[in-house]
């Protein structure tokens, strides 16, 4: 009778540690939504951006995402005033161009991770509202004092124009940015995206991953970046970018903070 009930002990213990491993399972299959914060490099410029990722099944997951980054012509290219310290600048660059964006996609798993040493594969796609934001660049611009000899020169903080600035020496450097946020504009427009993550994280609870593909974001008429150079609509752009974040918990809604990046310890 004894050993009866010592078996029967031993058997419901190692029931329930069973059990619970099965349920951590099942938690690694349905309860694994993502947030995460994201650095990238386009062809046009550089992003931020963040992203949370609402599980459907095994394999997908709905995406929601917001990022900004600045938007740049291919025809821009740094200079600076002989000899000074001054700030570089674009000649003939007409305004400071952002973009900010908001959109809907979905993730779809192709390779799954087997282990911590392992790399998840998958695609993803996405696409919303994009707002194009400029601000006009103010320059200091020099101005020859007549009857000088060697001449000297007045500084002016001024807006490009071709009639009156006609060489990148008449421009010392930028005026600070903050000169012409008043002056502020908006353009509509939409966005589309896509391309493919790998996912090499160590930590069950954390992602680290790679991104690469291709975007493009459409406004509703040229965006105007540059003078002396054509001006686009259209921003197609390869780009490049690296995600970190973390696994949400539904069941620990305390640990679901970004910031346990930082001090999580291996599952």
């Amino acid at each position: 009778m004894k050993r009866f009930l010592i078996f029967l002990l031993l058997s419901t213990w190692t029931t329930c540690i069973l059990a619970q491993g099965e349920l951590d399972q099942q938690q690694k299959v349905f309860f694994r939504n993502e947030k995460s914060f994201g650095v990238q490099l386009n062809s046009d410029g550089i992003g931020i951006g963040y992203r949370v990722g609402k599980r459907i099944d095994y394999l997908n997951k709905i995406i929601i995402e917001i990022d900004g980054g600045t938007l740049k012509n291919p025809k821009e290219h740094k200079q600076r005033y002989p000899y000074s310290q001054a700030s570089s600048f674009v000649y003939g660059k007409l305004n400071s161009t952002f973009y900010m964006r908001g959109g809907l996609g979905r993730q779809h798993e192709l390779f799954s991770k087997e282990d911590y040493g392992g790399i998840s594969i998958r695609y993803f796609y996405s696409g919303g509202p994009s707002l194009a934001i400029y601000k006009p660049i103010y320059y200091v611009v020099l101005y020859p004092v007549p009857g000088t000899i060697p001449y000297e020169y007045v500084q002016k903080e001024e807006k490009f124009d071709l009639n009156a600035i006609t060489s990148p020496q008449d421009i010392y450097g930028k005026a600070p940015f903050t000169k012409g946020l008043e002056e502020l504009k908006v353009l509509p427009g939409v966005y589309a995206k896509a391309g493919f993550n790998f996912e090499y994280s160590k930590e069950d609870r954390v992602i680290h991953a790679i991104e690469f593909g291709g975007q493009i974001n459409v406004y509703s008429k040229e965006v105007p970046i540059m003078a002396i150079a054509h001006n686009k609509q259209f921003f197609p752009s390869i780009f490049l970018s690296y995600r970190f974040g973390i696994i949400a918990d539904p069941l620990h809604p305390e640990t679901n903070s970004v910031i346990n990046i930082f001090r999580r310890k291996r599952q």
